[in-house]
């Protein structure tokens, strides 16, 4: 699949936290965090488990930082 965002970050799925038709995936980045909230049925399409291997592909109009 294509897609434009040119971030992408590899990792391994540390947990899925399902709560209604909402999912947190938390996925870890070279001992960094990364998560997500994504919907439930989402998780099932792509058959997501812990432990996984997977790319955090981040799309944003704004980055900001703060000290």
């Amino acid at each position: 699949m294509a897609l434009s965002a040119r971030n992408r970050l590899r990792g391994t799925v540390r947990s899925i936290t399902t709560q209604g038709p909402i999912a947190e995936v938390v996925v870890d980045v070279d001992g960094n965090e990364v998560a997500a909230t994504i919907t439930s049925d989402s998780v099932e399409r792509l058959g997501i488990a812990e432990g996984d291997e997977v790319t955090a592909v981040v799309k944003a109009s704004d980055v900001m930082i703060a000290t």
